[in-house]
């Protein structure tokens, strides 16, 4: 027998509100020039500060470079626009909403 989610007396298998909200965030991907010359790529527009961190993991692992997380902001180092939008297509963000 499925589990009961306690708020809405529904089976917590219907409950999967985290794809719904991945198809509706508008998400900013840009680059910008640092000191010394350094370019990094920045994401933001993310809703909650645990996707980030999710998603920065992610990045850093398969673009093999190194970037943080500040708040609901994923900071990369180097230019990597173009590959952040397909690591966020292939999470499931709708390509329309990704501005890069």
């Amino acid at each position: 027998m499925a589990e009961i989610d306690k708020i809405t007396g529904l089976p917590k298998d219907l409950l999967e509100f985290g794809d719904i909200t991945k198809e509706s965030q508008k998400i900013k991907v840009r680059t910008l020039a640092r000191r010394f010359g350094k370019i990094v790529t920045i994401v933001s527009g993310l809703e909650n500060e645990g996707e980030a961190k999710k998603l920065e993991k992610e990045m850093k692992r398969k673009l093999a470079c190194g970037g943080t997380t500040k708040g609901k902001e994923i900071v990369l180092q180097g230019k990597h626009s173009e590959a952040v939008k397909e690591i966020l297509k292939k999470n499931g963000y709708r390509e329309e909403l990704i501005d890069a």
